[in-house]
């Protein structure tokens, strides 16, 4: 089975730190670009950060100098780092990977997704 599973989210104060991780099962992520995104209740689906094949990685302006993207290929974990949380970070986030394209392309029906982790900041 193919599977991303999203972990890490939580509760923390504005100016906190979380760790966003994704487990990945039945593909190798070197292999896909794969990327963290954010959805708010009635909003649309936002790229946060996306790293491709050969490491490179492109992030929203939003979260720059705050988060970073990386990867553990052996461990098949993808980890987003959060620093400096501010209020509007609040969301729900998702990992997403894409074996065609980078950056992800979220409309199509081969793109994976996790099922997402709520990160909340007070």
């Amino acid at each position: 089975d193919v599977q991303l599973v999203e972990s890490g989210g939580g509760e923390v104060q504005a100016g906190g730190s979380l760790r966003l991780s994704c487990a990945a099962s039945g593909l190798t992520l070197d292999q896909y670009c794969m990327g963290w995104f954010r959805q708010r209740p009635g909003k649309g689906r936002e790229a946060v950060e996306e790293i491709d094949t050969s490491g490179t990685s492109r992030y929203a302006e939003s979260v720059k100098g705050r988060f970073t993207i990386s990867k553990d290929n052996a461990k098949r974990i993808l980890y987003l780092q959060m620093n400096n949380l501010q209020p509007e970070d609040s969301s729900m986030y998702y990992c997403a990977a894409d074996v065609y394209s980078c950056p992800v392309a979220v409309r199509q029906p081969h793109v994976l997704w996790g099922r997402g982790t709520q990160v909340t900041v007070s």
